[in-house]
């Protein structure tokens, strides 16, 4: 898709666990490298499933990153020659991330971020829905359903193998051993008995 070059702006890539966003990610941060363009990538710091310090996706491809406690932290790491901003797993940092971003994009920097739109309770995830609504591109992927194959757009908790129960922690950093891509019909949610 077309892409303005003259100005910043906001991409989004959104998806269950395993719709490949972070691979995607990575795909574009480093199609701006090959393009010369200077890029700095971020992490939320409590993501260390597979690296401490790259964005790594499921399937093992990386990219260099900065692991950062808060959204305002990518100041400290940006300077007058950035030219592209990635940002992975963006629900796990505060609302301050959508502000950041567009005042980014207002100075000149593509600003990409990848995360998840809907936590395992298949609601509104964090910052994200706000940051969907500033930026100029979206493209939300989908996996395959782990019950029945059908295209998945929803994350299933397991707890021990079973569904999570409605008011479990929205934050749990994991991967295979606790998260499947789901569909509409086969995610489940284990409501709390009163």
């Amino acid at each position: 898709m077309y892409r303005p070059i003259h100005y910043g702006y906001i991409e989004v890539i959104i998806g269950p666990m395993y719709s490949g966003k972070s691979e995607e990610l990575i795909r574009r941060l480093k199609r701006a490298k090959i393009a010369k363009q200077t890029v700095v990538a971020f992490k939320p710091y409590i993501d260390n499933r597979y690296s401490n310090k790259d964005v790594v996706s499921h399937s093992g491809i990386s990219i260099d990153a900065v692991p950062i406690k808060s959204a305002k932290d990518i100041y400290n790491y940006i300077d007058e020659d950035t030219q592209v901003v990635g940002i992975d797993e963006v629900q796990f940092f505060e609302e301050e991330v959508v502000d950041i971003a567009m005042d980014l994009a207002d100075k000149g920097i593509k600003v990409i971020a990848a995360g998840l739109d809907m936590d395992f309770k298949g609601e509104p995830f964090g910052p994200t829905p706000k940051l969907l609504a500033v930026a100029e591109f979206v493209d939300k992927l989908q996996a395959v359903c782990m019950v029945c194959g059908n295209p998945a757009h929803r994350t299933q908790r397991l707890i021990n193998g079973k569904p999570a129960k409605y008011n479990d922690p929205i934050i749990l950093v994991g991967a295979t051993e606790s998260y499947e891509a789901r569909c509409r019909k086969c995610h489940v949610i284990i409501k709390d008995e009163d």
